[in-house]
């Protein structure tokens, strides 16, 4: 016997508004959390219609659209949610898509995983899924592969709906000051080699997480301990968490290497985690909350790296090649998935995006008709801009920021002899949790 999936049966009801509307061949992600018996899926997103169709020049499906929207979709999913495969609603038989669905879900799944800065432990599921639904028969044909073996073959699986798949699942949530500080490359070297040193800088940072001491409820508890011990069951429960994060024998700020500026990151960040487990595990949610930390914070950092990279070059030419320039960094909204309950999906908001902003882009890339009113904009405030006297040195950071308080951020700062980039540090206010 396959894989199991227990899928909820608002994905069933989306799959077959879908086929209803469909003229031709349509993809999407399916989207949940995966265990070691058998998989959740909470929900299913359609991939975003593009001009250009790759129906049009012969082929009926657009691989690079697909996984690009499958990596922007991963960005957008808290701790415990991730992409588990795709579908595709077509009239074309299910042989004869499989070899080409085999590709795009190899394809995606590498995509998301070059962005992660952890390494896939023992315990990880590997195994991801593809479905084909007849829109006319309304027939559904599930398969698994091994993702992580380049000879896996398709193997069957159990796909179930039922109602109230996540209904009791546990959150657990904390807030993590953050201080890291990444050097950058000297003004001669290209966008990919700094591209490069930032990830190298946050892999740095990210391994000092992953071996940091995490409390529950102001306890260090055992793996195999209960959270929700004594607590109702088939009860959606809530745990607040503490990361104690144990310094390196040799911090990085220690390290004395010439570069052409720096990147700071420090402050404040929300973090949180689902578990599918009515008896969640300590170890489970150690590990999911880990890793929804490191992962929102690089998304945000890569984010505004991609949006200084995109108007670099039209304003290169005016830039100083010593200055530093402030910038907000995004704030993290959620936003519930109604038809599963209290469960969240999150979007990033730069200071000069409105809510609106939000909502459009949920509706584009997860399709949920959300509005302003269903955002949980309550875990992190906009950003404000302190001003600042700063002179950037062309190898050390200069950019005085205050200490960090409890509940606040302080964002990023780069500071930088290069016209590559230069941000200042920017404040970011998060409320008490």
């Amino acid at each position: 016997m396959g894989r199991g999936y227990l899928v909820e049966d608002a994905v069933e009801r989306y799959l077959s508004d879908l086929c209803g509307q469909q003229a031709g061949p349509l993809t999407g992600l399916l989207i949940g959390q995966s265990s070691a018996q058998r998989d959740f899926v909470v929900m299913a997103t359609r991939t975003p219609y593009k001009q250009e169709s790759a129906v049009a020049s012969g082929d009926f499906l657009d691989k690079e659209w697909v996984t690009e929207h499958a990596r922007q979709v991963s960005r957008m999913l808290p701790g415990g949610l991730s992409v588990l495969g795709v579908f595709i609603i077509t009239e074309i038989d299910s042989k004869d898509t499989l070899t080409t669905l085999r590709q795009l879900v190899f394809a995606v799944e590498n995509l998301i995983s070059s962005e992660h800065l952890w390494t896939p432990e023992d315990d990880d599921v590997t195994e991801c899924v593809i479905l084909h639904v007849n829109p006319k028969t309304r027939k559904t044909v599930c398969r698994t592969f091994d993702v992580k073996d380049p000879k896996s073959m398709a193997k069957p699986a159990d796909w179930k709906y039922q109602s109230g798949v996540c209904s009791s699942w546990s959150m657990v949530s904390c807030c993590l000051n953050v201080d890291m500080l990444v050097p950058l490359p000297n003004n001669r070297t290209s966008t990919e080699n700094m591209d490069v040193c930032v990830k190298e800088g946050l892999k740095a940072w990210a391994d000092q997480i992953k071996s940091g001491f995490c409390l529950f409820d102001g306890k260090k508890l055992p793996e195999d301990t209960e959270l929700t011990a004594g607590q109702k069951r088939n009860v959606r429960q809530k745990c607040s968490a503490q990361l104690l994060i144990k310094p390196g024998e040799r911090r990085q700020t220690d390290v004395i290497q010439q570069c052409g500026g720096s990147l700071s990151v420090r402050g404040t960040i929300h973090s949180r985690a689902y578990l599918h487990s009515n008896k969640p595990k300590a170890k489970l949610a150690e590990k999911l909350l880990k890793r929804d930390v490191i992962s929102t914070v690089s998304t945000r950092v890569q984010m505004l790296l991609e949006e200084l990279l995109t108007s670099e070059e039209e304003s290169k030419s005016s830039r100083d090649t010593q200055q530093t320039e402030q910038f907000c960094f995004p704030r993290r909204i959620f936003c519930p998935v109604k038809a599963t309950g209290l469960v969240c999906v999150c979007d990033y908001q730069f200071s000069d995006e409105g809510l609106c902003e939000m909502t459009d882009r949920l509706k584009e890339m997860l399709d949920i008709d959300a509005v302003e009113e269903d955002l949980d904009t309550r875990q992190e405030m906009t950003a404000e801009l302190r001003e600042s006297n700063i002179k950037a040195e062309a190898t050390v950071e200069t950019a005085k920021v205050p200490e960090p308080k409890r509940n606040n951020f302080t964002g990023v700062a780069i500071a930088t002899a290069a016209a590559v980039l230069a941000a200042a540090a920017s404040m970011l206010y998060l409320n008490d949790v």
